[in-house]
């Protein structure tokens, strides 16, 4: 059996949380309405949009440049827009705190 402690996996990353988080912030500046912005509630937001793209990992600068022309794909960027539309709305609507 392989030790994964013994391995480097720094380079591997999932490169769709840059575009979520990055749609995240965009959305949160236009939306009209009142949502909480709390660590934990940012936190959900990005989790439950994250869960809902196909995830694009890479593990080196070539596969960089892949995951980059990947995402540039029209149904792609549609698609993490909606899923993060969602995810605001999830969290809106059923904070993990109480609000007062």
């Amino acid at each position: 059996m392989i030790a994964i402690d013994n391995y480097d996996f720094e380079n591997l990353k999932n490169e769709s949380e840059t575009h979520i988080f990055n749609e995240l912030a965009a959305q949160l500046e236009e939306i009209p309405y009142e949502v909480c912005r709390c660590n934990d509630c940012l936190g959900d937001m990005a989790a439950i949009a994250l869960n809902r793209v196909v995830p694009k990992y890479r593990w080196s600068l070539l596969g960089s440049l892949y995951t980059a022309s990947a995402m540039d794909d029209e149904e792609y960027r549609t698609s993490v827009g909606n899923a993060v539309r969602a995810a605001i709305e999830t969290v809106r609507k059923n904070p993990s705190h109480d609000q007062k």
